[in-house]
């Protein structure tokens, strides 16, 4: 079968490149390829962002003789391998037709201010989500096109495309950036003599660029060359002064927050807001006005924010000599897409994903990394500022950046295009809060003095630690954390060994996973008074306390168990389930309470959204699909639109986990406060089924089982209170058909002991069911008598017959007490010799006792008399 491309016009530009973006998430099997010549600003968005949007370069192309070709934004064909006379080709584009197109094409012309206006209205129709690197190029299309929505072709379709953009993440300090606008003849000359005399300062690790130039003529739209200059030396600050013979007329623009050009405009009488400011200053020379910019200019700088702020330590590295193979399973375990190339300490090239996956297509096994790398020794410091990382980042299309040492050169660490993204795009305000006074408040007194013991020693080996995954996302929701779970940047179990020598207790290490459970047993009274707690509180310190090194993890196959290496805390938050998951918060004492949120939590959270941080997640392990229900069902939240998919498609992985790890999820559910919710859920999504196809949940099952967890306590003082979970399982199984629960509990692995139980239960609420209401005690005690007492109370709680539960109730409270007082050695002193009437006879004394046919003593003598009486030997009192 042929493939499907999307095209568009070489040179292309914003409009051309979005809508080929556009119909490419409209038509996910196609590949929309790249034109060998794009616009200079488009090339630039692409080489921070192009890893991020599903476009292609023409080299990837193969012979596949092309079916169909979408040719947006143009109306002639480019020449592409594979497309021949029986390609079919539709044209989808905002201009009038230049000339009529072949008959066998079809064509979708409409006229709006941009090709992309048009694709972002289908895309919209979907309702899918967006990435901020899509949305944000797509808003590009539009604005390039409509002038940023000001031409008089823009419609309100337009608007609305771009509305509906800006809502679903795109960014307009990062679209602004990119921005072009033609000049007139007058703005090109003015142009060129401010581009001869600019001047690129570095100040506080910004770069502002500076101009003057004396206009030919008067000349309209000053502040277009200033985007001009601005998208040609990409600086974070730009002031030009122009001369116009009557005044002069300074224009400043910014793109960082660590500048505010409004303040230095106000100097000379001017004004604006932070990212762009002007001023007419009369009476003064520019030479004048030019040279005291120069000296205000430190004053109103911040000083930037730096590599060491958002970098990774202990990277993985490749050596030149690694076989392309080698790296290539580097890649699958870790998740990179790119490695730095290191030689001697020294950074020597950047491998990428794309690179080994075309040496692999190529069949270069035996090659080495140094044969596909690119080379070149680019890197940063620890000091350097993000806005130097960006401008290395965009001028070379790297997206892994080495961190090198400032003493050797040696690499220390790794900085990655999304670590940058990060940064550059705002965070919500509360993310750019310290959250140490809500840590104070919401931990009980011995948890937090237990984690700040913990931190002391910490601080003291210079070891960083956190508190991470669910209890930041209880606290930032106001809940009461349940568990702690701490990470330390380094070896948790050295940790744990000092701060059981400070404060008592012994130490279990598991040097495989990295963790150490510190054990403070007796000890605790010592580090309570460390911590000046009461003696109440000393009762609420734990026996025990978990610390993890951070880890890294990746699954040799789909639904293995992971395999874990040592890593950083950035890499053990991108190793968890979903992104609500990986925020942590720092323990030490300089930066105690600071909150990494490295992959949108915080976000995810405050709009009550569960996103799974990986596409292949639920392939890695789909248990996560039930996990992921639970979490949605607790803290009402809703699954994100791709999350969803991604589990509609992994569900028949299902059927490949074990029952062990099933039934865990599964019990983990059951300890929730309303377990119905997540199984109602389960099953409206299919999940149940994908794991048996008899297994379900429906309404009557829920009333059932919701009925039989409330009868609990009415058992519990005299049979014992059950494990919820183990109701709430074997309740479960009972409501299904014997065959179906049979199955199903064999599925689920149900050790033997409770499946017995669950088949006990249905046996004794048959038998029950066929005891007629008016049946002796006797007869109820001879049914009920062979079964456990978790038996009975399993049959009490789900049967749904109350003579049923009567007649347990009656038997566990009164009548499997009933005993007569003779026994074996009454009959021998009778003179009934030893033998089977024995047992008879008893069992026949007690159901007299059971049914009032025996109620003292005397009555009981005189029943054996007549008793003994009766049997062949004569024997008699």
């Amino acid at each position: 079968m042929g493939t499907h491309l999307i095209l568009t016009h070489d040179q292309a530009d914003f409009d051309a490149v979005a809508a080929l973006l556009a119909a490419r998430l409209l038509e996910p099997q196609a590949q929309a390829i790249l034109p060998h010549r794009l616009n200079r600003n488009v090339r630039a968005f692409l080489n921070l962002y192009g890893e991020d949007v599903p476009l292609e370069e023409a080299e990837t192309l193969s012979k596949t003789p092309v079916e169909k070709v979408t040719l947006v934004d143009a109306q002639t064909l480019p020449s592409v391998r594979g497309v021949g006379p029986q390609t079919r080709v539709h044209v989808i584009d905002h201009h009038p037709l230049h000339r009529p197109l072949p008959e066998a094409w079809t064509s979708d012309m409409t006229d709006l201010g941009a090709t992309t206006t048009l694709l972002v209205e289908a895309l919209r129709e979907r309702n899918g989500g967006l990435t901020l690197a899509a949305a944000t190029l797509l808003l590009l299309g539009v604005y390039e096109d409509t002038g940023s929505l000001s031409y008089a072709g823009t419609t309100p379709r337009d608007v609305q495309a771009a509305a509906w953009l800006l809502e679903h993440g795109a960014s307009l300090e990062v679209a602004a950036d990119f921005l072009n606008h033609p000049l007139s003849r007058e703005q090109q000359t003015l142009y060129e003599r401010l581009l001869e005399a600019a001047q690129v300062h570095e100040i506080q690790g910004l770069r502002v660029v500076v101009s003057t130039a004396e206009a030919p003529s008067e000349v309209e739209e000053i502040s277009t060359l200033a985007h001009k200059l601005r998208d040609l030396f990409d600086p974070e600050a730009l002031f030009i002064l122009v001369d116009l013979h009557s005044h002069v007329q300074l224009v400043a623009r910014a793109t960082t927050d660590q500048i505010d050009v409004a303040e230095v405009a106000a100097h000379f009488g001017g004004g604006g807001h932070s990212r762009a400011a002007a001023a007419l200053v009369r009476g003064k020379a520019m030479a004048d006005i030019a040279a005291e910019l120069m000296r205000v200019l430190p004053e109103h700088v911040l000083p930037s924010s730096r590599v060491e702020s958002i970098y990774s330590p202990s990277p993985q590295v490749l050596s030149p000599s690694t076989t392309i193979p080698e790296a290539a399973e580097r890649m699958q375990r870790y998740g990179y897409e790119g490695f730095p190339v290191v030689h001697n300490g020294q950074v020597v090239g950047l491998l990428t994903r794309r690179a080994v996956d075309r040496a692999l297509a190529h069949g270069m096994k035996r090659a080495t990394v140094e044969s596909i790398m690119e080379s070149g020794s680019h890197s940063v410091r620890p000091e350097d500022s993000i806005l130097h990382l960006q401008r290395l980042m965009v001028e070379h299309g790297w997206g892994q950046v080495p961190v090198v040492s400032s003493d050797d050169g040696h690499v220390i660490g790794i900085v990655t295009r999304t670590d940058l993204l990060k940064a550059l795009v705002p965070q919500p305000a509360a993310a750019r809060h310290a959250l140490g006074e809500t840590l104070r408040q919401a931990l009980p007194r011995p948890q937090l003095g237990l984690v700040q013991a913990i931190a002391v020693v910490a601080d003291e080996r210079h070891v960083p630690v956190y508190l991470v995954g669910g209890v930041v996302r209880d606290l930032l929701l106001g809940l009461m954390p349940a568990d702690l779970d701490l990470v330390v940047e380094g070896d948790a179990i050295a940790l744990a060994q000092a701060a059981a020598e400070r404060y008592g207790g012994r130490v279990r290490g598991h040097d495989r996973f990295g963790t150490a459970k510190w054990l403070l047993g007796e000890s605790r009274a010592a580090l309570a008074a460390a911590l000046n707690l009461t003696a109440e509180e000393t009762t609420r310190l734990p026996e025990n306390f978990d610390l993890v090194s951070a880890r890294a993890e990746f699954y040799a196959r789909p639904t293995a168990l992971p395999e874990v290496e040592r890593g950083s805390l950035k890499l053990d938050l991108h190793r968890r389930d979903f992104t609500i998951n990986t925020l942590a918060i720092s323990l030490n004492a300089e930066r105690f309470g600071v909150l990494y949120d490295y992959w949108g939590g915080l976000r995810d959270l405050e709009e009550k959204r569960i996103r799974v941080m990986h596409s292949i997640s639920f392939v890695d392990d789909p248990t996560r699909i039930l996990r992921a229900i639970r979490l949605e069902q607790r803290l009402s939240f809703a699954l994100e639109q791709r999350t969803r998919e991604l589990i509609d498609q992994a569900l028949p992985l299902l059927g490949r986990v074990s029952g062990d790890r099933l039934r865990h999820e599964l019990e983990a559910i059951f300890d929730e406060m309303d377990p119905g919710k997540s199984l109602a859920r389960l099953e409206e999504m299919g999940v149940l089924a994908a794991i048996d196809p008899g297994l379900c949940w429906t309404e009557a099952q829920a009333r059932w089982v919701s009925a039989a967890v409330g009868r609990m306590p009415q058992v519990a003082g005299n049979l014992g209170l059950p494990a919820p979970d183990e109701i709430w399982l074997a309740g479960w199984m009972h409501s299904l058909p014997a065959e179906v629960g049979e199955r199903v509990m064999a599925r689920f692995s149900l050790p033997q002991r409770r499946a017995e139980i669950v088949r006990e239960a249905r046996k004794v609420l048959a038998a029950l069911a066929a005891t007629p209401p008016e049946a002796r005690a006797s007869q109820v005690v001879q049914r009920l008598e062979e079964c456990s007492l978790p038996t009975l109370a399993l049959a009490y709680v789900v049967g749904e017959q109350d003579l049923a539960r009567a007649h347990i109730a009656r038997y566990v409270g009164q009548l499997r007490h009933v005993r007569p007082s003779a026994d074996g050695e009454t009959l021998r002193a009778r003179g009934l010799p030893p033998g089977p009437a024995y047992r008879a006879i008893l069992r026949e004394l007690r159901a007299a006792w059971l049914d009032g046919e025996v109620r003292n003593a005397a009555e009981e003598s005189a029943w054996l008399e007549r008793r003994l009486a009766s049997e062949p030997t004569g024997a008699a009192a």
